[in-house]
């Protein structure tokens, strides 16, 4: 054979491999609104970027039709490539070769492909659509998934792991996504669980559907599995394209800054009359949130899951910074065990990827009734505190109306070490509201008081004047500075200019034992 032919044979092989598990197959994966790997591939990287990895690797097992069952990749592409000119790595699993399933060979090639990212320092996406573990292999399947696992696991916090679901993701396959720092689902097409409804309804008796048990929807309203949803899967693909944006490569880098558009020195006189002067008046953080921060450039997560937490990133001067509010237009803001767990779970990531975190606090204080405390909102409620305290990156908090008790500790309160402490005059600062507190305090006084709301009323002014207001917390340290709200986001480019440099070392440990 000489070289002409030889030059051929690779050419005809690699055509081959588009076909994966054959044109049926690529047909009935089209008849489902769905791409193929390769497809997939080619939407999300840039144009002539892709390198492919592996793509002769078959399977070696034998027994139940394996033996004719061998695709050159088996299940899975991989390779490097970039997404606006920036390098990543992406495995794409192949439902037309098996149904995707996960099998030894896959996770040699999927765990190279990570291999590669974390010794290039670039972050890795997973095109997820599998039936799950390849049940033929046995015992090989789920060692491929445990050193996939392992892997996801030592990457955790050196690159960041995105998991985008394009099909279905059971039984043990979900443990993967479920360690990458986020998850896109997509409508109508995407499912993740454990179990399935046939295996529910055997076990237990309980009959649901998949989209119910494990649907987009679900996991993004109800479990908070699901960072974002996309219609469909050009959206989530765009969705991938605007996450990384604000993400840096890697622990060691921070994320790219962007010329700036919008002024620094930009007023917002409508921040002056945002917080209502009724205290038990609701107003949205969001508004806040849209004229502090650079336009148009927050980047919301999980909006669905726990709303009365707001997490996201956003700019500042071009610059990228992690946002944590409370949501006073859903249950007041208060905390509960869904809002504990996606703010430290939020916070956790900025810090490891060195973004700085900008907190605005109006929160009463904690969930209160059995089911909270049954369903360990102590434990919980912890997390914020551990996440917060652990943090290192530059941190600055901006208390726009309350801050009572347990609340004002866990968000980003001066003594878990953040580094600027702002307040509004609209700020409040106790251990637990006014009219609370007078009903305690002054119990007695009111007792034998003719005009008692009279009475009351000029109890809560004071309590409000000597123990709530923002300007007792300023004069003893614990808020850095009363600021008008119209000028907050002066205050806060200023501020991370300052901090853009800041080095913490943290105490020798092998790690902490975050309350989980």
């Amino acid at each position: 054979m000489g070289p002409h032919e030889i030059n051929e044979e690779l050419l005809r092989r690699r055509k081959d491999l588009r076909q994966g598990g054959g044109s049926k197959a690529i047909e009935r994966q089209h008849a489902k609104g769905k791409l193929t790997a390769r497809e997939r591939i080619e939407r999300l990287l840039d144009s002539g970027s892709f390198q492919e990895v592996d793509p002769y690797i078959t399977h070696r097992h034998s027994g139940f039709g394996l033996e004719d069952k061998r695709y050159p990749g088996d299940a899975v592409v991989v390779g490097l490539g970039r997404i606006d000119g920036r390098k990543v790595a992406i495995a794409a699993q192949d439902f037309t070769i098996i149904g995707g399933s996960f099998s030894e060979a896959q996770a040699q090639k999927v765990c190279k492909v990570l291999d590669l990212a974390l010794s290039s320092g670039a972050p890795v996406i997973f095109l997820n659509d599998s039936v799950g573990a390849r049940i033929q292999e046995g015992v090989w399947s789920l060692a491929g998934y445990s050193e996939l696992f392992w892997r996801n696991t030592q990457a955790s916090g050196v690159i960041p792991q995105i998991s985008v679901m394009l099909g279905p993701c059971a039984g043990g396959s979900v443990y993967s996504p479920g360690l990458t720092d986020f998850v896109i689902m997509t409508e109508g097409i995407s499912h993740m669980f454990i179990t399935g409804p046939e295996v529910i309804k055997t076990v237990t008796g309980e009959v649901v559907d998949l989209e119910t048990l494990g649907g987009a929807q679900t996991h993004a309203d109800v479990s908070g599995v699901a960072h974002l949803v996309a219609r469909d899967e050009a959206e989530a693909f765009r969705l991938i394209q605007q996450l990384l944006s604000y993400l840096p490569s890697n622990n060691a880098s921070p994320p790219a800054r962007v010329q700036p558009t919008d002024d620094p020195g930009r007023a917002e006189p409508s921040l002056d009359s945002l917080v209502p002067v009724e205290d038990t008046q609701s107003y949205d953080m969001r508004e806040a949130v849209s004229l502090i921060f650079d336009r148009g450039s927050f980047f919301e997560l999980h909006a669905r899951f726990a709303p009365n937490a707001l997490v996201g990133f956003a700019r500042l001067h071009g610059e990228v910074v992690g946002v944590v509010a409370n949501q006073p237009a859903w249950l007041a803001g208060v905390l509960d065990i869904d809002a504990s767990d996606k703010i430290a779970r939020f916070v956790r990531f900025c810090d490891a990827f060195n973004i700085p975190l900008i907190t605005l606090v109006d929160c009463p204080g904690f969930m209160p009734g059995t089911v909270q405390e049954h369903g360990g909102i102590i434990r919980h409620g912890a997390k914020i505190v551990y996440a917060y305290s652990e943090a290192t990156v530059p941190k600055i908090s901006v208390v726009t109306r309350k801050a009572y008790g347990g609340a004002y500790i866990v968000m980003s309160s001066k003594y878990v070490r953040t580094d600027l402490v702002y307040a509004w005059p609209t700020a409040e600062l106790a251990v637990i509201g006014a009219e609370g507190a007078v009903n305690i305090l002054y119990r007695k006084q009111l007792a034998g008081v003719e005009d008692r709301d009279e009475a009351k009323a000029q109890f809560v002014a004071d309590f409000r004047e000597q123990f709530g207001s923002p300007y007792a917390a300023a004069a003893s340290g614990h808020v850095d500075d009363v600021i008008l709200p119209s000028e907050t986001r002066f205050k806060l480019i200023a501020a991370l200019d300052f901090l853009r440099d800041k080095q913490e070392k943290s105490l020798p440990k092998k790690h902490g034992c975050m309350p989980l």
